[in-house]
């Protein structure tokens, strides 16, 4: 065996190892998703052109230990995390593999486990090396596959990560038409704040902000909200019903209206 075909054998080996580890976590993800529908949690996938920080940047916002590496495919599966926001929000933050140009079709399907993260996620923060000068061309490659994987249309927060290796270039953000944009560095902890803003506002959108009453006695549908909404404040009357000032999503609290005569809106 000459050692050209004892390399074909070991990367083929490698290959279905990947590939077997790939259906267990895609296995794995679809079960996740499901948890994830029930509780109404929106899903935000970091995207990103190889090595634009994505792994500093989920490390920062989640205080997770994710492999933080200068090479293709540090992150084989799509990293889940809950996440809070400042307002109290909540979300899923999902990091996925670095992307590449001209990605091969067989790649895009042996990372299909990882990539399928995206293209169910809310919103996408589009992480781009700041410092990098071909950065514009990797933005392009990036919409590229995301649009060979079918998620072109999902929103997007442009993220300008490593403004550290950048000049006298101060955190801030700005926003153009639809093209909202956050510059940042994520390794020094400059700038997340502003992202925890538009993160809030974007998630607000398509929900609704009101206050609600929940009778004493109906203690399942006071724990629902609590798990399917942001409940931002709770007071109780003298009976013991509880006031609820919360955030949710519409079509959420319209189904809820329609089904439960127990839930009353005092103020929208």
């Amino acid at each position: 065996e000459t050692q050209l075909e004892t390399d074909r054998r070991l990367i083929g080996n490698r290959i279905k190892s990947i590939n077997k580890r790939l259906v267990k976590v895609s296995q794995q993800r679809e079960l996740s998703r499901k948890s994830r529908r029930q509780a109404q949690l929106p899903v935000v996938s970091l995207v990103g052109y190889t090595n634009a920080g994505k792994s500093t940047l989920f490390n920062n916002l989640t205080k997770a230990d994710v492999i933080v590496a200068d090479q293709l495919f540090a992150t084989l599966d799509a990293t889940l995390r809950r996440l809070t926001l400042p307002n109290k929000m909540r979300l899923v933050l999902a990091d996925t593999v670095g992307f590449v140009q001209h990605l091969p079709h067989d790649l895009i399907a042996a990372f299909r486990a990882t990539l399928e993260e995206t293209r169910q996620a809310n919103l996408l923060l589009h992480i781009v090396d700041a410092s990098d000068p071909e950065r514009q061309l990797r933005i392009e490659q990036v919409n590229q596959v995301l649009a060979d994987i079918g998620a072109a249309d999902i929103p997007q927060i442009m993220v300008y990560n490593k403004i550290d290796r950048l000049h006298d270039c101060e955190s801030h953000c700005n926003q153009v038409g639809n093209r909202i944009t956050v510059w940042l560095s994520a390794l020094n902890d400059v700038g997340i704040k502003n992202l925890y803003d538009v993160l809030a506002k974007q998630l607000s959108l398509g929900t609704t902000h009101c206050q609600v009453r929940v009778p004493v006695d109906a203690g399942d549908l006071r724990a629902s909200l609590f798990e399917n909404a942001v409940v931002l404040q709770e007071q109780h009357t003298d009976n013991g019903d509880s006031l609820l000032e919360i955030q949710i999503e519409t079509q959420h609290f319209n189904h809820l209206t329609k089904t439960d005569s127990r839930l009353q809106l005092v103020k929208s």
